[in-house]
């Protein structure tokens, strides 16, 4: 856990001038309530069109179905008509040959011209016109019959009513063929109906797909400006301060990323003040203390003079005080340099297990000259992080349970995963962690109440460096509570699976 480091190299790098804060610039794009109301207004826009259509179509299927209903009253009603008027002529007509009444003749000529105009009415309803000539064609011939001799005109009046049958023939034929387009009519509307019912149906479901479509379209665009927000502040919380922070988006969405961009600058502002300031602090303290310690030792050694027993207790005294302030400086300087390089990780896939085994064979003397065992067990996991800082992090914890455990103990490193996190618990054989320490035990250049007997005194950076380095990962590490059918302090690391 004494491994020496220097101060980051930004330290020295000139203050960085964040600025005033930024206005927010919306010359480009709408805001995010304004493009999420172009999208709605779009979409119900869509929605009314087909609404709108289908109200159409419903007006002119009922203008279609009117006309058709029309058509076959018309129909109907000329059939009978026609078979009324018939009987009417035939009525008069016999009459009058028989009569030779003129009254009855004009009856007669009075229905034949209205039963022609129904004639010519179906016609123009859709009757084969054949059927009309046959129809005017027979008419002909009964025609003809109301002329000739008076002593004729009982022969003629029984061909008449002959005539009349072959006319009756030929109305119930005329009837018939109407029928026939009454029904045509109805399956054409019928048809119709089916066929708008049908492309009204494909056009609902076309635009309910599109209108789905659009707005998951608009709802995966209004959204990725969200994650890359998201992403930029989880960096800002994982100190990852070298990324600038622009993110394209509506105008708000701009102004937020201009903010955060601004508080980038900032917070790098205020890191590298820090640095400069430890650097500068821990340089202006070694150059005193080195002359310091030079003073002690040149008494020490007598060359002012040799001293007393009590003087020389005081000497040693000041020496000890002295190395042990310089220890701390350096452990100052260790622990900024790795709260700098946690920013900067070198991530690759890395098996956790051979890595942990790693850790262990290269502090093999220091467990085996306490008698300890140590071991790694658990799932072959691998995973995405940096190996020399999580390799840290991992001697750190080692170095720390073999100088707590008792001689003879076991030190048990535990890999296990689940579906989004990965877990390394350390058990150690020690007395574990005082109730009064656990709240503080990662606080930089805390040390606890339980500190071993005969062991070299700690300077209590080695925890705060491992905080450091998993949170960089974006994981976490916990003390967790004492294990009551055991003793030792047990940690938990928990890292992402996907980073």
């Amino acid at each position: 856990m004494s491994s020496t480091a220097h101060a980051p190299d930004s330290a020295a790098a000139p203050l960085l001038h964040a600025g005033p804060r930024p206005r927010g610039r919306s010359r480009a794009r709408g805001s995010f309530q304004q493009l999420l109301l172009f999208a709605f207004l779009l979409i119900t826009a869509l929605l009314l069109a087909v609404a709108l259509r289908a109200v159409f179509q419903y007006d002119e299927l009922m203008k279609q179905s009117r006309d058709t209903a029309r058509s076959a009253l018309q129909l109907s009603g000329a059939a009978q008509t026609l078979a009324e008027r018939s009987a009417a002529m035939e009525r008069s007509g016999r009459q009058s040959l028989v009569l030779n009444d003129a009254v009855l003749r004009r009856r007669f000529n009075e229905a034949s011209r209205d039963a022609q105009a129904v004639v010519q009415r179906l016609v123009d309803n859709g009757l084969l016109p054949q059927s009309a000539e046959l129809w005017r064609a027979q008419m002909a011939i009964i025609e003809e019959l109301l002329t000739g001799p008076a002593d004729t005109a009982l022969a003629r009046e029984g061909s008449m009513a002959m005539q009349f049958r072959e006319l009756e023939t030929i109305n119930t034929q005329i009837a018939q063929q109407a029928q026939f387009l009454i029904e045509a009519q109805n399956n054409a509307l019928s048809q119709r109906l089916e066929g708008a019912q049908r492309r009204l149906m494909q056009q609902v479901v076309a635009a309910s797909a599109l209108a789905v479509a659009m707005a998951l379209a608009f709802g995966i665009w209004l959204a990725r400006p969200f994650k890359r927000l998201e992403r930029a502040i989880h960096g800002l919380g994982e100190n990852r301060l070298d990324e600038p922070i622009d993110i394209r988006g509506p105008a708000d969405v701009r102004r937020v990323s201009q903010e955060l961009d601004w508080l980038r600058l900032r917070l790098m502002e205020l890191d590298a003040d820090k640095a400069r300031f430890l650097r500068h602090v821990s340089h202006e303290l070694k150059t005193p203390l080195a002359a310091l310690r030079e003073g002690v030792s040149l008494l020490e050694e007598g060359v002012t003079g040799a001293l007393n027993p009590a003087q020389r207790e005081v000497a040693q005294i000041l020496q000890q005080n002295t190395v042990a302030l310089q220890s701390q400086i350096e452990a100052l300087l260790r622990f900024n340099a790795a709260a700098f390089e946690a920013r900067q990780l070198q991530r690759e896939r890395t098996p956790l297990l051979p890595l942990i085994e790693s850790q262990i064979e290269a502090q093999r003397l220091q467990w085996q000259a306490q008698g300890l065992q140590v071991r790694a067990e658990g799932e072959p996991v691998a995973v995405h992080v940096d190996p020399t800082k999580l390799g840290t992090v991992i001697g750190n914890l080692l170095s720390n349970a073999i100088r707590f455990s008792a001689r003879g103990g076991t030190i048990a490193f535990t890999v296990s995963a689940t579906a989004d996190t990965v877990c390394i618990d350390l058990q150690d054989a020690g007395p574990g962690v005082a109730p009064e320490d656990r709240e503080r035990v990662f606080e930089p250049f805390y040390r606890g109440e339980r500190q071993p007997e005969h062991a070299v005194k700690g300077t209590g950076i080695g925890l705060s460096i491992v905080q450091e380095y998993i949170a960089a990962h974006g994981g976490r590490i916990e003390l967790l509570p004492n294990d009551p059918n055991g003793p030792g302090a047990h940690f938990r690391i928990e890292l992402p699976r996907s980073s």
